[in-house]
């Protein structure tokens, strides 16, 4: 990777530069009534984490059979359920297309 940098006037000086860094993505979930918030940090975004976060967040609220959860998503493109789909206990809502100011998250 290249970049440019300060250089004496009259001459380009152009440096290597090797980034360092690894991407983490958040997971966030909050409660709008108790404003109780869960987050998962995950290295990637795809079925697999999607599935595993969903089911993690099944747990972590007690959800079962007398205890169903609500989430409501945004149209992200990485929010796409496993082919066994989401745990029971969950029921997903989507909200319309460009109306982030609809999703409690988007506050924290």
């Amino acid at each position: 990777m290249l970049r440019t940098a300060w250089a004496p006037t009259g001459r380009p000086f152009v440096c290597p530069v090797y980034p360092r860094y690894e991407w983490l993505y958040v997971y966030a979930f909050v409660n709008p009534e108790t404003s109780k918030r869960r987050f998962w940090i995950v290295p990637t975004l795809n079925q697999q984490a999607y599935g595993l976060v969903m089911t993690a967040v099944a747990q972590s609220v007690g959800a079962g059979q007398d205890h169903h959860v609500l989430i409501v998503e945004d149209n992200g493109g990485f929010h796409v359920p496993t082919p066994q789909g989401h745990p029971q206990e969950i029921e997903i809502v989507r909200l319309p297309p460009y109306a982030p100011e609809r999703q409690p998250v988007e506050r924290v």
